[in-house]
């Protein structure tokens, strides 16, 4: 069975100053999205689901969806901060979603294969689907509990800009993934990349240090455990009385791991992420694509 992609673009970009999932960057239009899904498609996925905000719905198929046709089956779910377990009501004031755990428990109905789930502002470049995506082709049908997350190397992901946020990995022998600490300030000083500790000290890490960029495989039964996690997150006062606390992947990667329910393989990839983090980015972006097409590594128009 072909593993499935899960695109996560229910957010908007509020450093970058709007609905960055439908910027084209590329030559003839194309959103970092179409570069994920292109490659995905010659890594040999064979169905991408889409996570969305209802409001946004008509423009999106109009500009994104329809484009796929007779390319790869496309389907749409939707993300509100009203899809609650029964028995449960969004406190007053929030007006924040859920988080990206609750993004991926979206698809719930419409994933029954191993799947992958990635941002849709993130060009992760082509070796990381054909990474994440053997990995959840090579699975024995019916697997459980065994997942992997790609694992960028820090010095391959950082902006030009500014800091950036980072989830720093810690494994094991057996390279499976034991701890992912989220580090709000990375940047590069004198050569050296560095991460803000919780004293304000400026730490140094190895450029090899692994680092999410929220590019997980996952088997279904991962829902299954999502939701049974997500009705504990809400059952936490302190959940329901911070406004905008967030049921994140990591939150519930963390609890699987450290409960020795599931295991985390962290897959290397020689990928070189970029993204649009702050709008000074996007010229950057916009040549290192046209940089891809003269090198022969994308078509110039894609779809």
């Amino acid at each position: 069975m072909k593993p499935t992609l899960l695109l996560l673009a229910a957010g908007m970009g509020s450093r970058y100053g709007g609905l960055k999932q439908l910027d084209g960057l590329g030559p003839n239009g194309e959103t970092i999205m179409d570069y994920s899904i292109y490659d995905a498609i010659q890594a040999g996925f064979g169905k991408i689901v889409f996570v969305i905000r209802k409001d946004f719905e008509a423009e999106f198929r109009e500009k994104i969806l329809s484009k796929y046709e007779g390319h790869i089956p496309a389907e749409l779910v939707f993300q509100g901060i009203d899809a609650l377990p029964e028995g449960y009501n969004v406190p007053v004031g929030r007006e924040k979603p859920w988080g990206t755990n609750h993004a991926v428990l979206m698809a719930k109905d419409v994933i029954k294969e191993p799947f992958c789930v990635i941002n849709c502002d993130d060009f992760y470049n082509r070796d990381c689907f054909k990474v994440i995506g053997k990995f959840l082709s090579d699975l024995p049908e019916g697997s459980r509990n065994r997942y992997a997350m790609v694992g960028f190397r820090v010095g391959n992901t950082l902006s030009d800009n500014g800091t950036v946020a980072r989830g720093i990995c810690s494994k094991d022998a057996e390279g499976n993934l034991t701890d992912v600490v989220e580090r709000t300030e990375i940047e590069r000083h004198d050569g050296t990349v560095q991460y803000k500790d919780e004293q304000g000290k400026w730490v140094s890490v190895a450029d090899s240090t692994p680092v999410s960029m929220n590019v997980w495989g996952f088997t279904p039964d991962y829902f299954d455990y999502s939701e049974a996690y997500f009705k504990e997150f809400l059952a936490d006062p302190k959940n329901m009385t911070n406004l905008k606390a967030e049921f994140f992947i990591p939150l519930m990667v963390n609890k699987l791991i450290g409960e020795k329910t599931a295991t985390v393989k962290v897959l290397d990839t020689t990928s070189k992420w970029f993204g649009v983090t702050y709008a000074a980015d996007r010229q950057s972006v916009v040549d290192k694509i046209q940089t891809l097409i003269n090198d022969g590594v994308y078509p110039a128009k894609l779809f």
